[in-house]
């Protein structure tokens, strides 16, 4: 069975290297054919084995063109001939296990991590989703139609993702974490203890900062006054699992 993985990359946020570390990172904890795809506004420096398409049309208000709004346009019928189950994986998370189960969770349906920071609320995080091409294009259809009464419902877009796919079906609670909100030990012992990797995770999730080489190094960027809590001692299993 061919598994095929998409992510998206824009404007200067993110080097490539991200891209081409989840590429490396998914290679190697998925058996059998792979395709993966990111869309991009640029390919010059992806590697080989990564496929290089254009970031899809959409219709965003000029403020949100480079926002996680523009992950709507993956939700529209016919693109890049994506076939069958499709797992989305933003480019700031960090595989670390097997991801061959995920094809074989819950096959056909839309799956998706709980909301670390909104669990038991319906709400979906789209770092890290499943579904099956073709499905739900009423996501982008509607968006299309109603761009600016969404906006005046939903602050971000996986809140009007959430609000389109009911019920929300998650994938187990131990499969994808967050490293802020899952992994770092909480203030002072942030101070003492490194952050644990599960042995059931197959991706943590870096939303916001610290960035993986952050907190690989143990060096947080965060305003002095932030400082207690926004820290982590440096994380050794990320320069395992995310390297080149």
């Amino acid at each position: 069975m061919l598994k095929t993985v998409v992510c998206m990359k824009w404007g200067r946020r993110y080097p490539t290297k991200f891209v081409n570390r989840l590429y490396k990172a998914v290679r190697r904890n998925v058996s059998g054919d792979l395709r993966f795809v990111c869309f991009t506004d640029d390919a010059s420096t992806l590697i080989d084995g990564i496929e290089a398409q254009p970031l899809p049309d959409i219709d965003l208000p000029d403020h949100l063109k480079w926002t996680p709004w523009r992950k709507l346009s993956l939700w529209q019928p016919g693109l890049a001939g994506l076939e069958g189950d499709i797992l989305f994986l933003d480019i700031d998370l960090v595989v670390t296990g097997n991801l061959d189960p995920i094809w074989n969770y819950r096959p056909g349906e839309m799956c998706v991590a709980e909301n670390w920071t909104q669990l038991g609320q319906g709400i979906g995080n789209t770092s890290v989703y499943r579904w099956r091409a073709g499905s739900h294009t009423e996501i982008y259809e509607q968006y299309q139609r109603d761009r600016d009464a969404i906006h005046a419902l939903y602050r971000v877009e996986q809140h009007f993702v959430s609000a389109m796919i009911e019920p929300m079906i998650y994938w187990p609670a131990d499969w994808c974490v967050s490293f802020k909100h899952s992994l770092s030990p909480k203030f002072p012992m942030n101070w003492v203890q490194k952050p644990p990797l599960p042995q059931e995770t197959k991706i943590v999730a870096f939303t916001g900062r610290p960035d993986q080489d952050q907190a690989r190094d143990g060096t947080w960027t965060a305003p002095w006054y932030k400082k207690a809590y926004k820290h982590t001692k440096p994380t050794p299993w990320i320069a395992e699992h995310w390297c080149d």
